[in-house]
């Protein structure tokens, strides 16, 4: 880093905690403040500040990192911008399409920058299969399955209240959905279902899933499902990936590396760890924190993030009515003015 970043990490909880290392490990000098009593715990571990309020934490801030339920991320990205910070926000951005372009419009406005912290970009599985996929590797895309599977996240009640989580939908496939649309480019159509336990409060072996088909305007088919399962459950994700060249394929459980074929022919339990090189959340905050200082564009913008609040909140209005609900990303471009560096890097 150029000059040192002054980083108000804004929670306390599990994704705070794989937050923390990141700043910590570039130098930055980072102030905790949590409204759940948690930061002081966390602070001395880490041997950095709390600060007493959110103003306080704010003050002098260069960059705020939302780590906190998703219906604060609003009021907390407004405030960071009136105090002339950049943020990171964890995903979603926001739980509705409506909040989460206010946000990204009042960065563009306040002349700071926004990024959602769509981690899953960050992976080496997913790196090389977005390395793949726009090479041409895999011939012209028709189809690509998406899975991940994780326990029901009963440790905290908010995340079965689909009215201040959106549910398996926002909360988890949120993930999956934005890589499709990484992959292949805007979403026209989305068909979504799920089925389980959808209300708060959960039981501990509470089960919810959800399933959502993503029609591209490119033409391919991506489907997307999402399970919490009970707490025995462990993490894992796939996907399986087919194009006129061949396919590839990927189980984070039963296959410790890619898989490709080529030819036509012939508590913190939801996050993975190991195996990665560096951590994912390291690299992600990284490319981050350069770009703040003025360096590249990272991978992810905030227009990328409204996107995808806006997927899951048409998969789930499918998934109460049946019915296939319509989309058009480029009503995102035409309500936010941006740099060319800011537009969506596939």
């Amino acid at each position: 880093m150029t000059r040192t970043l002054d980083v108000a990490l804004i929670g306390a909880g599990f994704i705070a905690r794989t937050h923390l290392p990141a700043w910590i490990g570039l130098g930055a000098r980072v102030r905790i403040f949590s409204t759940d009593g948690h930061a002081a715990g966390l602070a001395e571990e880490f041997g950095v500040m709390e600060a007493a309020s959110l103003h306080a934490a704010l003050d002098g801030a260069t960059v705020v990192d939302i780590c906190t339920p998703t219906t604060t991320h609003r009021d907390i990205a407004l405030a960071a911008f009136e105090a002339q910070a950049d943020v990171l926000c964890e995903k979603p951005l926001a739980l509705t399409a409506t909040d989460a372009l206010e946000m990204a419009e009042a960065a563009h406005h306040a002349g700071r920058r926004l990024y959602p912290g769509h981690v899953v970009r960050f992976f080496p599985a997913y790196v090389h299969l977005h390395k793949a996929v726009t090479s041409g590797e895999l011939g012209r895309v028709a189809v690509a399955r998406f899975t991940r599977t994780g326990r029901y996240p009963t440790w905290s009640p908010w995340f079965a209240d689909p009215a201040l989580s959106g549910g398996i939908v926002t909360d988890q496939m949120l993930h999956d959905m934005d890589i499709a649309r990484w992959l292949f480019g805007d979403v026209v159509t989305v068909h979504a279902t799920q089925r389980g336990h959808l209300t708060a409060p959960a039981a501990e072996r509470a089960v919810a899933t959800g399933s959502a088909t993503l029609t591209h305007a490119s033409g391919v088919i991506s489907q997307v499902l999402g399970v919490w399962g009970p707490p025995t459950t462990a993490f894992r994700y796939t996907f399986h990936v087919a194009g006129s060249h061949g396919t590839l394929s990927h189980d984070s459980l039963a296959h410790p590396s890619l898989r490709m074929t080529a030819g036509t022919g012939a508590e913190g339990d939801g996050v993975p760890t190991g195996g990665f090189g560096e951590d994912p959340f390291a690299t992600q905050i990284r490319e981050f924190a350069a770009a703040y200082q003025g360096g590249p564009a990272p991978r992810v913008s905030a227009l990328d993030g409204v996107a995808a609040v806006r997927l899951a909140a048409a998969a789930r209005q499918s998934a109460a009515t049946g019915l296939a609900v319509a989309l058009d990303d480029a009503a995102i471009d035409d309500a936010h003015p941006h740099t060319p560096m800011e537009k969506n890097r596939r």
